[in-house]
């Protein structure tokens, strides 16, 4: 019998007083979220639509991708041996793709014209705009304006890509304000998807993302008995809103053997407030739509990574967390700009700022632990996105970088 209790009808995790999830939102919005519930509860076992979605996986994004064990970095920190799931190789150079190729599938067979998501790094957004750019469909992102000067690389992309990329301009002008903006549109325009990309929001989108996030572990867990002939120690992913944490976990979370560690940014310092570490310090409330564990103060939200740069967590997370399934610990910016540039040195793979919070906190944990244990930790992107914000941190732009 599974350790977990959640209602798939309602997207309830939990009973009594400790439950997370749900769907508290206008019933406007509520028509829309019902319509693609009822797609998503007859389609995820379908089989026509499962080999499609697969075929998707294997030719489009180039899954499966590999389990790489890191040995100069195993070797570096003497402990134990540090394998990286390599999201990063996926097509769009994340774990977004995985997520974005189910829902669109699903939009597909809604006959829907009209793709909207909400983006903070841009991973999201690129991988929502490649997927509405392959089924020939109309995509809106929406993202906050503060990362798009952060990820205007990303930007650029998205724009390449046909989609039309909108600033949101209230409050932080982050990843908040972007999906605050992407629902009040969906509200408005049941004729659209909206795609979410997080494993966040109302009810089916928490178990939606994860089931099409899965792959990841799924993938990880038979590379592993593979290569070691055994399952890990530990699984370790960066926890923003939590799609490619989840993705790792869910399919180990029945294994008590495997201990289960997300890392939250820690930002400027979990005393100053100034961070993105709900899951830490935070409280049980309901944010957009959804009830989990959000920051006393989300307007101090902060992270040196824009796609970590969110309030709130996903219910699933908070979940594991009431009992007592998962560990969440946090990650300061400059622990994760420091792994971030030891991992390109150590490895030759330049990781995305989210990954190098699980990175950096892998490293730690590794050191601490003896040469015959495993660690598998999700490198759920590339770095290529943050090489301009980096350089600049290291108070240098990338032209005088190449000539140094």
């Amino acid at each position: 019998m599974s350790i977990l209790k959640v209602d798939e009808k309602t997207g309830i995790f939990g009973e009594g007083d400790q439950t997370f999830g749900g769907s508290f939102v206008p019933p406007e919005l509520q028509k829309a979220l019902d319509e693609v519930a009822e797609a998503f509860a007859r389609y995820k076992d379908d089989p026509d639509f499962n080999a499609e979605l697969q075929a998707y996986y294997k030719d489009y994004a180039g899954r499966p991708n590999p389990l790489y064990f890191a040995k100069r970095l195993s070797d570096q920190v003497g402990g134990a041996k540090i394998y990286l799931k390599r999201e990063d190789l996926n097509h769009t150079g994340a774990h977004k793709i995985n997520n974005t190729l189910g829902q669109i599938l699903l939009a597909k067979r809604l006959g829907k014209k009209r793709i909207i998501a909400e983006t903070g790094a841009g991973q999201h957004g690129v991988a929502t705009a490649t997927a509405a750019a392959l089924m020939g469909l109309e995509c809106l992102i929406f993202m906050g304006e503060l990362d798009m000067k952060r990820q205007a690389l990303n930007v650029f992309r998205m724009e390449l890509l046909g989609a039309k990329v909108i600033p949101a301009t209230s409050g932080n002008r982050t990843l908040k304000e972007a999906v605050d903006e992407a629902l009040m549109y969906f509200a408005g325009h049941p004729d659209s998807f909206y795609l979410l990309g997080s494993a966040v929001g109302p009810h089916p989108y928490p178990l939606m993302v994860r089931h099409f996030q899965s792959v990841i572990g799924q993938e990880a867990r038979a590379q592993i008995l593979e290569k070691e002939g055994r399952l890990p120690d530990y699984v370790v992913a960066a926890v923003g809103g939590g799609s490619n944490a989840i993705g790792l976990f869910y399919p180990f979370v029945e294994d008590l053997s495997v201990k289960i560690i997300g890392v939250e940014p820690a930002g400027k310092g979990l005393d100053t407030g100034y961070h993105a570490a709900p899951l830490n310090v935070g409280e049980v409330d309901v944010l957009h739509g959804f009830r989990s564990y959000v920051m006393p103060d989300p307007e101090k939200c902060w992270s040196i990574s824009a796609g970590l740069d969110y309030p709130g967590v996903g219910p699933e997370h908070s979940y594991y967390k009431a009992i007592g399934r998962a560990q969440y610990v946090a990650v300061n910016d400059q622990e994760a700009l420091d792994a971030f540039l030891n991992l390109s040195k150590t490895e030759g793979i330049i990781p995305a700022l989210e990954s190098s919070h699980a990175v950096a906190y892998a490293t730690k944990l590794a050191a601490q632990r003896p040469k015959d244990e495993i660690i598998i930790v999700n490198l759920s992107g590339r770095g290529d996105k943050d090489v301009a914000q980096v350089a600049e941190m290291l108070g240098r732009t990338p032209e005088q970088a190449a000539k140094a």
